[in-house]
Order: structure tokens, then C-alpha cells, then sequence
């Protein structure tokens, strides 16, 4: 089951910008007719509308001569069109004249006028003449032609004289019969020429513009959600600001915030029981060994006290491990060298004893570092000692001092598997579980290295054996001059 991206808010933010312009085009357009609805300007499409009622109107009388009869339909154009005009000839040369006609169109026309089925008179813009049509059809009394219009000048309707006109001429087969299969399709791409200009600005002037806008809206959103990232384990106290979030994003902040302060307070309470618990766990293990050490020399008794000196092992890097979270104290520069030439000659007595030979090198005179002594020295020691109950018992151990400036610590025992080379730096993790570490050792001394901003990493090769390395920043920050001298302690 694959997982479900999230949304992004900037394009839903895009897409909704898009739906909401093309929203107010069409209420635009309502607006547009509505207010053409109120202002009822004259239309086009009222003179033609005129010319069909006449249509239905024009007939002869018992004397052969032109009249219009008065139709339902023609008094209702009259009372809406009280300028209403027209004229009507028949091909015998009689004319029926109605209303104010402009002297123009008493003129009568060629022969290319009474021969087209329809046409629309238009006199120049200056002048007052207003426009007109002109339709031959076959009536009751015969081929007429009508020139009609509902007002005699351009100002008869006021200041405003709005004309609208829409022709559409399909295609037809010879019978008359509109070619629909023709007509559909060119109709589909009109509307879609015309509308598809319109989409496109619209669309793009908001993909251009959108992501700024929005970007630029939530730059503060970003910059917090940045000072998040930088939250871990050792500032949990920092809280986010809420000064530049938006409005609806603060109570989420808010929230955040509340959270962290009440993980903070768990953390801190966990961590003070565990300090407890580790410092009084320390006397009774301290009474439990001098009453073990007064015990006869049997073998229960002597693995009585390796249990208990496991036991205190515990107890004590359980508190360290609680120390470190506490850690505190000014920084102090630091010769890896010599502290490593330190430990390993106080290290050698219990190398000696469980088997191994103990040397120490290093490749560089000198590895500065700003850290804090005691915690490094706790950092290797709990190397050495890993190295020295994992190492088989046999074979030697090395101390190096490299010369990128890192500390490494090498045995030639079985060394760690690949796959268990991340996990033994888990708490409580034992490699082999019948072994008498406790699990704390390695996971206590990365914790050191991340703490100066450094690492440890189990290193692969062609040797026998573990070798890990604690690589801590140099004051330096170069390379130092190599020099090998390699020393056995």
C-alpha cells in the first residue's frame, strides 16, 4: 500500500485561486447582463423582431392595395416601440409607409436589394439616421420587401444605443437541411476560441503570480518551521516564536509549543529518577561487596562477586549516562595525544590480566581539540574496556592517535558483524548476551562524541578484529605534520 502524498498548500492555494477568478467571470458577466436588463438599451435585435411580426401582419385589401393588419403581436410592438417605422414594397411598385421614416430610406433601392432574402442598413456614426433592416419574404400579399426599426433617430432611446448582432450561417445540404455533423463541431470551436483566450491569461497570470504571493505569505511559516528542525534533545526548551505566524497557523504553534514544554518536564523528571535511582543503588552494592569479599574463597563466591562488580559497573555508568545530561563546564583545550598516552598506561595493568599486550602509536605529535577532559577520558576508557572483555583474551590492543587527529582503538578478537555495527550503540545492547558488560559503554561514549560535536564509527578493513575511531573536531582544522611513533606500554 503505497502512502499518500500530502498536499502541497501552495498549488490547493493556486488551484482555488483559479476556480475563484473564473467564479467572478461569470458573476462578472451576470452583473454585465443584468445591468444591460436595467438600463434596457436597444438592441439589434429588436428591429429584426419587428421585421418578422410585419411578416405576419402585411396583406392585401378587397382592392389589391398593401395594408397591415392590426395583429396582437403588432400592437404589442407598438406599445413597446412607440418610434416604431417601416416600409413596405411590393413588386408591382406600391408603397406602405408607417411612422416617422427618415427621408433615406424612402429612397427606393436597386435591383440588388428587392433579389437578397436580408440585409442590415447602417448610415455613418455621425450622423442621427439610426440603423435599420431590410428582409424580402413571401407573404400573404405576395414577395414583399420590408425596411423596418423601432426608433426614427439615435436619440429616441437616450444616450445609450447599444447594438448587438450575431450572424450564423450553416451549412445546409441542397434539400435546405442544416448539416449538423458539420455544424456542431465549428460551433465547439468558436466558443472555444473565444473562451480559451480569456482561460489562458487567466490561468497563467495566476500561475505566475500565485506561488509568489503565496511563498511570500508563508515565509514566516517556513522560518518556523526551520526553527523547529533545529529543536532536539539537548535545547528542548526552546520554544517557537508566534509573533510572525500567521493567524491560523498560531494555535497550532501554540500547541506545538505546550507540547514541547510538557516533554521537556516527562524528560527531566525521567532523567531525575534515573540519577536517584543509579546513586541509591550504589550503597547497598557497596555493602553487598564487602560482605561478599568476607565470604570464604569457594567458586559460587567468586562468581558472586563478578555479579556484584557487574552490578556496580551498572549502577555507575548509569549515573554518568545521567551526568552527561547535565553536562555543564567550561571547555578546556585538549591534547588527544597525551590524554590517549594517559589512559592507555592506566589501562595496561587490566589488559596484562586479562591476556592481551597493550601499545600505543600515533602518526601526529600534537591533536588539539576544545572539549572537556574528563568526559573524553571517560569516552576511551569505556573503549578500552569494551575492547578488553570483547577481544578474545589473546592478541594485542592498540591505542592510535591518527592523523586526521582521531583516536582508534583496535583489538584482534572476533571483531562485529556488519549488520550489528549500528545496534551495539544501543542502550543495553549486548553483542553477546552472556557477556558480563552491561550494554552501556559504547552508547555512553557516542554520546560524549555527539555532545562535542564529533563521532564514532566501527571502521572496516582487512584487519583482524574491531577497531573503532572517535573522530572529534581539531582546533586546527587541518592536517597536522604526520610523524609515527609507535611506543608499547
Amino acid at each position: 500500500m503505497t502512502k499518500a502524498r500530502p498536499r502541497s498548500l501552495q498549488w490547493v492555494l493556486v488551484r482555488r485561486l483559479i476556480l475563484l477568478q473564473a467564479a467572478t467571470l461569470f458573476v462578472f458577466i451576470g452583473l454585465l447582463f443584468l445591468a444591460m436588463f436595467i438600463a434596457q438599451p436597444r438592441l439589434l435585435v429588436d428591429d429584426e423582431a419587428a421585421v418578422d411580426v410585419l411578416d405576419r401582419a402585411v396583406g392585401r385589401d378587397a382592392s389589391g392595395a398593401l395594408i397591415v393588419r392590426e395583429t396582437e403581436d403588432l400592437r404589442e410592438l407598438r406599445q413597446s416601440h412607440p418610434n416604431l417605422w417601416f416600409i413596405i414594397r411590393d413588386d408591382a411598385g406600391q408603397v406602405l409607409r408607417q411612422g416617422n421614416v427618415p427621408p433615406p430610406y424612402d429612397e427606393s433601392g436597386g435591383d440588388l436589394l428587392r433579389r437578397v432574402e436580408g440585409a442590415k442598413l447602417l448610415f455613418d456614426e455621425g450622423g442621427t439616421l439610426p440603423d435599420a433592416v431590410l428582409h424580402n419574404a413571401d407573404t400573404d400579399a405576395g414577395r414583399v420587401q420590408i425596411i423596418a426599426s423601432t426608433v426614427s433617430s439615435r436619440r429616441d432611446n437616450g444616450p445609450l444605443d447599444v447594438q448587438i448582432s450575431i450572424n450564423v450561417d450553416m451549412a445546409r445540404d441542397l434539400d435546405g437541411t442544416t448539416t449538423w455533423t458539420e455544424v456542431v463541431p465549428m460551433i465547439a470551436l468558436l466558443i472555444l476560441c473565444f473562451l480559451l483566450p480569456i482561460v489562458l491569461v487567466m490561468g497563467v497570470t495566476t500561475l505566475v503570480t500565485a506561488p509568489a504571493v503565496v511563498r511570500r505569505s508563508l515565509a514566516s511559516l517556513i522560518s518556523t518551521a526551520d526553527q523547529a528542525g533545529r529543536i532536539d534533545i539537548d535545547n528542548r526548551a526552546v520554544q517557537l516564536e508566534t509573533e510572525q505566524v500567521p493567524a491560523e497557523i498560531a494555535p497550532l504553534v501554540r500547541a506545538f509549543n505546550k507540547a514541547l514544554a510538557r516533554l521537556g518536564e516527562g524528560y527531566d523528571q525521567r532523567n531525575r529518577f534515573l540519577t536517584d535511582a543509579a546513586h541509591e543503588l550504589r550503597t547497598p552494592i557497596a555493602i553487598l561487596r564487602t560482605r561478599a569479599e568476607l565470604l570464604q574463597e569457594a567458586p559460587e563466591n567468586t562468581r558472586l562477586r563478578l555479579d556484584i562488580e557487574r552490578l556496580s559497573h551498572l549502577a555507575q555508568q548509569l549515573l554518568d549516562r545521567q551526568v552527561l545530561e547535565h553536562a555543564g563546564g567550561a571547555l578546556e583545550v585538549v591534547d588527544l595525544v597525551a590524554l590517549a598516552r594517559t589512559i592507555a598506561a592506566d589501562f595496561a595493568p587490566l589488559a596484562f590480566e586479562a591476556g592481551y599486550e597493550l601499545a600505543f602509536e600515533t602518526e601526529v605529535p600534537m591533536a588539539r581539540v576544545s572539549a572537556r577532559p574528563r568526559q573524553i577520558e571517560q569516552a576511551l576508557a569505556n573503549l578500552l574496556r569494551n575492547a578488553i572483555e570483547h577481544g578474545g583474551g589473546t592478541g594485542t590492543i592498540t591505542v592510535l592517535v591518527n592523523a586526521e587527529g582521531g583516536l582508534e582503538i583496535q583489538d584482534e578478537g572476533p571483531g562485529i558483524p556488519v549488520e550489528e555495527r549500528e545496534r551495539v550503540f544501543e542502550p543495553f545492547y549486548r553483542l553477546r548476551p552472556r557477556s558480563t558488560g552491561a550494554g552501556l559503554g559504547l552508547n555512553l561514549a557516542r554520546e560524549i562524541a555527539r555532545l562535542h560535536g564529533g563521532r564514532i564509527d566501527i571502521l572496516a578493513g582487512p584487519w583482524r578484529g574491531a577497531r573503532v575511531r572517535l573522530q572529534l573536531p581539531q582546533l586546527d582544522g587541518g592536517r597536522s605534520a604526520q610523524q609515527s611513533t609507535p611506543a608499547s606500554v
